[in-house]
């Protein structure tokens, strides 16, 4: 009876933990898109077979944890220095697949010497950025993607362009290096968008065994905490802000794709 009951719930299963994720709580704040970016990378090598082969690369940042969660290897590295140390794992490891996983205070800020660099040499790595425009583990400062007239902490009545610049697109910048392989924008914050982006993630880890170049994924996402709303209404000024100005979708495709 106790084998029947086993098969039956087997047979049903639709929804389960990646092996690759590792069965503890979370501590990202509730609704943070973090949590749900940790499963699709962990559902990607799980379906791949590669978590012997994969390693990842976490930076300063709330990015920091995700050697918390993935059960793959992780190395850290110093804040902005990700890609480099990407590089050099690849380089010495070239049949490991290496990505790195970094906020946008972190990659396009102290580390946009990094990630230029990196992008335009072509690295066979996969880059996954989290964008949520905003300083998370900090406590939420201006970053170079925060929006103008977003408010943060150091930017209290708004980002004012005459002042502090305007946000920095680093995405549509580093589709144009020609090292870049595959380029894209997704986001996390419904169901059909989170389908996409784990398919996105997917392919920044199949193309490595291209060796083409650098794959990129721009993850746009919420932070709730820092932006002084609930999950839902982070959620809904995602759709209505965010999105208009990081515009989802492919930016560089492989030719084997449709790329010109």
């Amino acid at each position: 009876m106790i084998a029947e009951e086993s098969v039956c719930v087997e047979e049903n299963l639709v929804y389960d933990r990646p092996k690759t994720l590792i069965d503890t709580t979370m501590h990202y704040c509730p609704g943070c898109g973090h949590g749900v970016a940790h499963r699709l990378i962990a559902e990607v090598i799980d379906e791949l077979g590669i978590q012997d082969k994969t390693i990842g690369v976490a930076p300063v940042g709330c990015s920091v944890f995700a050697y918390n969660y993935l059960d793959i290897d992780m190395s850290e590295a110093a804040h902005g220095r990700a890609t480099a140390v990407a590089t050099g794992i690849k380089r010495m490891l070239p049949d490991k697949y290496v990505f790195s996983y970094q906020g946008d205070g972190d990659l396009a800020a102290i580390g946009t010497g990094e990630t230029i660099h990196t992008c335009n040499r072509g690295e066979n790595i996969l880059i996954i950025f989290i964008n949520n425009g905003i300083y998370g583990m900090t406590g939420g400062q201006m970053a170079p993607t925060t929006l103008v007239g977003m408010k943060s902490t150091t930017s209290p009545e708004g980002r004012i362009p005459e002042l502090m610049g305007n946000p920095l697109k680093i995405t549509e910048l580093i589709a144009q290096l020609p090292g870049v392989y595959y380029c894209t924008r997704v986001a996390v914050n419904t169901p059909n968008n989170v389908r996409k982006a784990k398919k996105a993630i997917l392919k920044g880890f199949q193309y490595q065994d291209h060796k083409k170049g650098l794959c990129f994924v721009e993850i746009v996402s919420n932070c709730p905490s820092n932006w002084k709303m609930t999950p839902v209404e982070a959620n809904k000024w995602l759709e209505e802000n965010m999105l208009p100005f990081y515009p989802l979708g492919d930016l560089k495709v492989p030719e084997i794709e449709g790329g010109k």
